[in-house]
Formats: C-alpha cells, structure tokens, sequence
C-alpha cells in the first residue's frame, strides 16, 4: 500500500467560450481513438471556468499560446498549444491532443499541475510565463474536422 495516495487538488483553470466549444467538439470526436486523452481533456473542460472571449487574462494559457514551463524532469521548455493539425514537435508545437497540452490548458504564469503522461508515470510542471501571439488559426475548426479524420 502506498502512503501518499492523496491526490493533490488541480488549480483553477480558465478558457474562452470559443476555446471551450471547439475543445469539446475535438475531445468528444476523439473519443474512439484517444480515449485517455480525450477524457482527460474532457475533464479538464469540466472543471474549466468558462469566460467570454476575450476575458482570458493574457498570463493564461489557451490556445495558440507560447507557453514557457519548467517540468519536474529538467530544464524549462518553450511551446505552442496548437490543435492536432498544427503540431509539429520540431516547430516546439505541441498538440492539445497531448497530455502535457491538455495539462497546459488554463494554466496562469506561477501555477502547477501534476499530470499523467502516456507511459502512466506522474509529472509535474510549473508554468514560468505565458505570451499571447496570433490567434489560432482561424481555421481552427476546418482544423479539427480535418485532424480527426487524418488521425
């Protein structure tokens, strides 16, 4: 029996409406193929506050976000929360369909969050600062459609 199993309470999140509708449309079409991962990023959502657009604070996560964090494996990492479409590791885009994107999702530049990666081994993060650049590709959901299906 393990002795620390108390799990240790995820910090409030925020995202924008737009954000959350096509999250929810990404996750729920994901269900079949990436079921971890798309229900965690449905509980994610859950638990979500939902803000307007635009009442994001620019210190937060949301999509199309340069995020700097540091993980409890090593040195801080730069990257983009981009939709499955865009991801391109080398580019330091990392897909939402990730479960280090979907533990990015929401974060404010000072919070933490442990999360599961895909081997099943826990992790920590700390999430260093947050810069807003262009928003999402305005495609973002001809980009869903199509990352479901070419997935």
């Amino acid at each position: 029996m393990q002795g620390n199993t108390k799990a240790r309470r995820k910090p409030n999140i925020k995202v924008s409406k737009t954000d959350h509708g096509r999250l929810l449309t990404l996750a729920n079409g994901a269900v079949d193929r990436l079921p971890e991962v798309s229900n965690e990023l449905l509980n994610e959502l859950d638990r979500a506050r939902v803000v307007d657009d635009g009442g994001v604070p620019a210190d937060t996560v949301q999509m199309g976000s340069t995020v700097t964090f540091k993980p409890d494996t090593g040195e801080a990492k730069t990257v983009t929360l981009v939709f499955p479409g865009e991801a391109d590791i080398s580019q330091g885009k990392v897909s939402i369909l990730t479960p280090i994107g979907t533990a990015l999702l929401g974060l404010s530049t000072g919070q933490s969050i442990s999360w599961t990666a895909r081997d099943g081994r826990q992790h920590e993060l700390s999430v260093l600062e947050v810069t807003q650049t262009a928003a999402p590709d305005a495609n973002g959901a001809a980009g869903i459609t199509s990352a479901l299906a070419g997935s």
